[in-house]
């Protein structure tokens, strides 16, 4: 399994994305299925809708109901830890779908991430160590 952020998510789906060809190209590196969270998943949804509209929310969700992309729930512990991970890098800062596939990385052991997004460069695995990010 590996975290998939909104970043790649639109740039798959998308072919005028600059980084189309690399997210592409990243998708034979993976370890099948990608999992994201409900707060990933939201804002994918909107940057393709004002991007491709419909036919590019419709791509995405066909990726979900193909089981290509996983949903995580944030149960209480979940949104309990997203809080504090937003508050601890509140001078970045840290909006809630980076806090919530931080959290689900350190609740499933997953330190690769699927993201464009560099703060994941500064945030913390478990608080000490890096993500390992793809592409």
């Amino acid at each position: 399994m590996i975290l998939v952020d909104a970043g790649p998510l639109i740039a798959l789906l998308d072919s005028g994305e600059v980084d189309h060809e690399s997210c592409v190209g990243s998708l034979t590196k993976l370890t099948a299925p990608m999992i994201t969270t409900w707060p990933a998943l939201t804002e994918a949804m909107y940057l393709l809708g004002g991007a491709g509209g419909w036919k590019a929310q419709e791509a995405l969700w066909k990726l979900v109901h193909r089981g290509d992309l996983q949903l995580i729930d944030l149960d209480q512990p979940l949104q309990t830890r997203a809080q504090a991970l937003m508050a601890k890098y509140r001078d970045i800062p840290m909006d809630l779908a980076d806090a919530s596939l931080v959290a689900v990385a350190e609740s499933h052991g997953l330190r690769r991430i699927f993201t464009l997004d560099g703060d994941f460069r500064i945030y913390r695995y478990k608080g000490r160590q890096s993500f390992e990010i793809i592409p």
